[in-house]
């Protein structure tokens, strides 16, 4: 892929949206190594696609590092999928959910950051792309810890674009609705109220996250730095 030549990591590459994008990216060539929970099917998917992979042993910047180890050279694009949805019925009632949501959230995201930050290219732009939500947009009424979270990413991103300046372009995304596992219980309860909500008339498909993330990575997206991108089929225009 045109400006991509060396390593792409992905996290939370065996998710729905995360296997989408490794089948694109693999297609277009790229060299990758995946991350993810040692039990979410990881080695079958590299082992599939031909790519390196690692665990992340402990929750901290090691831990990131570790996960990135077996990666061969500078990492050249990263792209942060990783992430649970948990509701909060009881707000801080439970205070493990909040201290959940945000390790695996932006914890997470803050930790794969220090190590990639040690790890982008010499001599050419890196790419890096987070992944927020509808929820940071508009606030998810069932899950406000997990809303504040991706909100979280949001503020990372833009202040990395701003400390990476020329050693790498920093973006996020924002998807709606796409049919994975992680709204299943959402589209159970609120499915057809959604649904008139979005223009478009339907929930997404992984794909069409993977490719606006491709994007993302690519050369023609060399100006575009410190952006959250919605992919929500117009759900919330801003």
């Amino acid at each position: 892929m045109a400006g991509l030549d060396g390593t792409i990591a992905i996290t939370g590459a065996a998710g729905g949206i995360g296997q989408a994008l490794c089948a694109l990216l693999s297609e277009a060539g790229c060299r990758l190594h995946l991350i993810d929970r040692e039990e979410s099917g990881l080695q079958d998917l590299a082992g599939r696609l031909g790519a390196t992979a690692g665990v992340q042993a402990t929750d901290d910047a090691a831990g990131a590092r570790a996960a990135l180890a077996a990666a061969e050279g500078p990492i050249h694009g990263f792209v942060h999928l990783a992430g649970s949805m948990e509701d909060d019925p009881d707000l801080g009632d439970d205070p493990a959910v909040w201290d959940r949501t945000m390790n695996d959230n932006l914890r997470n995201a803050y930790d794969f950051a220090t190590a990639v930050g040690e790890r982008l290219p010499e001599g050419t732009m890196g790419r890096l792309v987070f992944t927020s939500s509808l929820a940071f947009r508009r606030g998810a009424v069932d899950a406000v810890a997990y809303s504040a979270a991706k909100a979280g990413l949001v503020g990372i991103t833009r202040a990395l674009a701003r400390r990476f300046k020329t050693r790498a372009t920093v973006n996020a995304i924002a998807p709606g609705i796409i049919l994975t596992r992680m709204p299943e219980k959402v589209i159970e309860r609120r499915g057809d109220f959604l649904l008139k909500e979005i223009p478009l008339g339907r929930f997404g498909a992984p794909r069409e996250v993977a490719t606006v993330i491709r994007f993302l990575l690519s050369e023609d997206a060399s100006y575009i730095t410190g952006q959250c991108i919605n992919v929500d089929g117009g759900q919330v225009m801003n």
